[in-house]
């Protein structure tokens, strides 16, 4: 084998592994993309969990959760 034909080899593998690495990366920042909520996006998780239990809505509402839990 020329050295050549051994730095082409080289190349090609070095290539291949960064072409894994980052398909991975993407891969994995999707993924932990996908099961996260953003900051300006809880108030409306709350809400959709828990209708009733976000400070703008009606408090005799919120206590009434509140006190389902308690007892």
């Amino acid at each position: 084998m020329s050295e050549m034909e051994k730095s082409n080899r080289n190349k090609k593998i070095f290539i291949f592994v960064f072409i894994a690495f980052v398909a991975l990366f993407a891969y994995i920042s999707y993924d932990m993309s996908s099961r996260t909520t953003a900051p300006w996006n809880k108030p409306k998780q709350l809400k959709r969990a828990l209708p009733g239990a976000t400070p703008d809505a009606d408090s005799l509402k919120l206590d009434s959760l509140l006190k389902e839990v308690e007892e």
